[in-house]
Order: C-alpha cells, then structure tokens, then sequence
C-alpha cells in the first residue's frame, strides 16, 4: 500500500481522468479529497466515500476558504487534474471569453490550488505537486493558441515551482499527455483510432510515480506521455 498514512487531493476529481487518478491513489492505501466544481458530479463519483470538496477552482477566494480549510489538517500530495479544452478560431478571432476560460481552467486553476496547500506542505516540511500539461505546451497548432498558451503556462508554473520548492522537501513536476482515452474524445473524433491514445490508467501509472517517493530526486520536469499519437 504505497500511498498508506498518505493524503491526496486531487482537483477535477469527478471527470474522467480524475476519477482514474483518484481510485488509483485510494487502491494504493492514500486518504483522498476530491475536489470538483460540481457536487453532485462528486456524489455520483463516489457516493459519500472520502472527503469532498466542492469548489470552483479558478475562484481565488472560495479556493482559499474551502480548499484552506480541507488542507489545514495535512496533504501530502497535490494532483492539479481540473482543466479543460475547446478549439478556437484563429489568433486574430479569439475572444476574450475563451482566452480567460482557458487561462482560468488550466493555469489559474494551479495558482489557486498552490496558494491554499503549499504552505501546509512547507509547514510541514515536504510534499508533492503533479500538474497536468499537455503535448500543445511544447509546440501549438492552429486554432488552438488560447488552449496551448495555457497548457505552456502549466509547465513554467511547474518549473518556477519546482525552483523554488524543492529546497522545503517539495517536488513539483507534471505530465504533458497527448489524446487522452475518454468518452468525450471517442464522441468528438469518432473515426480516430483510440487504441492509439493515451489511457487515463496509463496516465495515472506516471502520475502517481511522480507523487511517490520514487521520484524523490525529479524536480520541475515535464514528462511526455504520449502513447502510439
């Protein structure tokens, strides 16, 4: 039970990929809480098991409170799984409304949580992050400016993180997936071939090595996991 005595938070517990990564964690012994914007989106998730927070994490101030409140009593990990995707038109035609939809949801998002648990994790002397980028951070393709701008800012708050953590027994490191295999992609790309994409299980194995012990000496990387895409 590698994650036994351990506390876990994992935001956007209640999608897809976060609900892998948090049944993972929990066979692994941790003590988890989930957090999402939707309650009921929790509930049917994982009925009344583990403690639940229900919360709009691009909301700096409800974060503070409700996410502060959960964390005071220790987290050991920190899973930034909540964010979001949406094709956009081109540069010139982007709206301010999807530029700070996509800011908020993938990189405001890992803002707020690192002001509520980092420092708990100080305090306490150590404690690991895991920050979900994607593949558009390293290079973005047309239509997608808005989304890969701010999976790209996921990664340097990674990095920046990392620098200035690791001396207080912190890691901070993310993965950088590609298609992951969820039922909104089969739905929105029904002639791809998933068996090629990332399975939200494999996606949680590199997660969850980040957040053990394992990894104790990797800090502020960017890890590709990418499948057969």
């Amino acid at each position: 039970m590698e994650f036994a005595g351990k506390t876990v938070m994992v935001t956007g517990a209640a999608g897809a990929l976060g609900r892998t990564v948090a049944e993972a964690f929990a066979a692994r012994g941790a003590a988890l809480v989930l957090v999402d914007l939707h309650a009921d989106g929790l509930v049917r998730a994982f009925g009344d098991a583990h403690r639940q927070v229900a919360v709009d994490v691009t909301d700096a101030g409800r974060v503070a409170d409700l996410v502060g409140a959960a964390a005071a009593g220790g987290v050991d990990v920190l899973c930034n799984i909540a964010g979001g995707f949406a094709m956009g038109p081109a540069v010139h035609e982007t709206s301010p409304e999807l530029w700070n939809d996509m800011l908020g949801r993938n990189a405001v998002s890992v803002l707020n949580m690192a002001r509520a648990v980092v420092p708990v994790m100080q305090a306490r002397g150590h404690g690991k992050i895991v920050n979900v980028a994607a593949m558009g951070a390293l290079k973005a393709a047309p239509a997608m400016a808005a989304y890969s701008i701010a999976k790209t800012a996921v990664l340097r708050l990674t990095e920046a993180m990392a620098g200035e953590l690791r001396e207080a027994g912190i890691n901070v490191n993310c993965v950088m997936p590609s298609i992951i295999d969820t039922p909104a992609n089969r739905a929105d790309m029904p002639g791809a071939d998933p068996a090629k994409w990332v399975s939200r299980e494999a996606l949680a194995d590199v997660i969850l090595f980040l957040a053990s012990d394992r990894a104790r000496a990797i800090h502020g990387a960017g890890i590709p996991v990418v499948g057969l895409s």
